[in-house]
């Protein structure tokens, strides 16, 4: 999917021209380190996970239309804990599409979602659609996450996306652009989030990369 490539941010690496999308790696409390991605340390994400710990915080309500659809696979933990991040992740990213198709670089759950440089990253993203008159269509599919929270108490998500099938549309000409040939639709996003005093798990840092991830 090709995206604006104005969006280069020191905590925002993605290729220029390509739509935002990530893949994984995860671990536990008494890792060191934030890189999870093809380290033998920490557990992966449960597919037969209990629910996360429900948060006092009201959240808010992120509405995707028929035309775009996201689909989270795996996405779940049995420490309620690691689900908590993987709850709070999986709506900033959603939060973020909703906001490029609703062309509103200052919405709400954006802010909700994010802090600090991962929220400018964010905006600018957003904005970059919105000076091109661009929104999104299709789907995409959301994989392999792996979740962990560090010795400093930072949350590490990686996590694939797959954007084969998603594309960016012109809203006057409603011409449709994909991933370009020979270009891989897979993108790896490795995540910081750090938890609030209310509870929510905002992303603070973001990096992509273009291929690390397979099917």
């Amino acid at each position: 999917m090709n995206r604006p490539a104005r969006l280069t941010i020191a905590t925002f690496t993605a290729s220029a021209a390509l739509l935002l999308t990530a893949c994984g790696s995860g671990g536990s409390d008494d890792s060191s380190s934030d890189k999870i991605n093809g380290a033998d340390t920490g557990a992966k994400s449960s597919p037969s996970a209990s629910a996360s710990v429900a948060s006092d915080v009201k959240r808010p309500e992120i509405a995707l239309p028929s035309t775009f659809t996201m689909t989270f696979e795996g996405w779940t933990s049995s420490d309620p804990k690691l689900q908590a991040v993987l709850d709070d992740g999986k709506e900033g990213l959603r939060a973020t599409h909703a906001a490029i198709i609703d062309a509103d670089p200052n919405a709400g759950p954006v802010t909700f979602y994010n802090e600090g440089a991962a929220l400018e990253s964010a905006r600018s993203w957003v904005k970059g659609y919105v000076k091109t008159d661009d929104s999104l269509v299709g789907k995409v599919r959301v994989f392999d996450s792996q979740v962990r929270v560090n010795s400093q108490g930072l949350g590490v998500l990686f996590y694939c996306v797959d954007e084969g099938k998603a594309f960016t549309k012109n809203r006057k000409t409603n011409k449709l652009a994909g991933t370009p040939r020979g270009t891989s639709p897979y993108l790896q996003y490795r995540t910081t989030l750090e938890k609030t005093s209310q509870g929510v798990w905002k992303t603070r840092t973001v990096q992509t990369e273009r291929g690390a991830c397979g099917q």
